[in-house]
């Protein structure tokens, strides 16, 4: 069964930035470059009847591109933190998004997600790392932020049990209308493609 989750890619320009924050924690594992991505709904393992219905459901999703900024860095897990990752700003129209995403799944019959959305990209995950080296790793790049970026779709990808952090295969792109789609009047794909493992 696959494990799914929605998500924003992550352009190379800024997945390149992101990429020199690497390093300087011991006991750090790194998320691979091509890998960082900004979860917007984790799936969890599904039967491929039930990866189908997700696919029509987020096919059906009508909204406009956006704008995202990285800004800051931050720490999960308090004073035993298990992960460093980008923050973002904040951005109505990728929580109104999500906010779609997880009335869909729960329509569909999904438990609804537990956990608060925090728009991030994972940058490690940690284990036996100090609370105090970690603080010190993020004063020493308080100051990141990288240029705005246009999201012009969102993905759904799939991922199979691994250490930490991918691969991810993209199982399914949707595109979100652009301004200029918008004038035309945007409208959903009429036969949603079916998931194929």
């Amino acid at each position: 069964m696959p494990r799914l989750f929605t998500a924003i890619e992550i352009p190379s320009s800024v997945a390149l930035s992101l990429s020199l924050m690497r390093g300087g924690l011991p006991g750090a594992r790194w998320i691979d470059q091509e890998n960082y991505h900004v979860t917007l709904r984790f799936i969890g393992d599904t039967d491929h009847r039930t990866a189908d219905e997700i696919v029509h459901g987020l096919a059906r999703i009508q909204r406009r591109s956006f704008s995202l900024r990285l800004n800051g860095l931050s720490a999960f897990g308090g004073n035993k933190p298990h992960s460093v990752h980008a923050r973002l700003d904040p951005c109505p129209a990728m929580t109104e998004l999500q906010g779609e995403q997880e009335r869909i799944m729960q329509r569909i019959g999904l438990k609804p997600e537990g956990r608060k959305f925090v728009p991030h990209v994972t940058l490690a995950r940690l284990r036996g790392v100090r609370g105090g080296d970690v603080a010190t790793w993020l004063a020493l790049r308080g100051s990141f932020s990288t240029a705005p970026f246009t999201v012009s779709r969102f993905v759904l990808l799939s991922s199979r049990d691994s250490v930490g952090g991918g691969p991810y295969v993209t199982e399914e792109v949707f595109d979100l209308a652009s301004q200029a789609t918008d004038r035309a009047g945007y409208k959903p794909p009429l036969n949603p493609p079916a998931f194929v493992p």
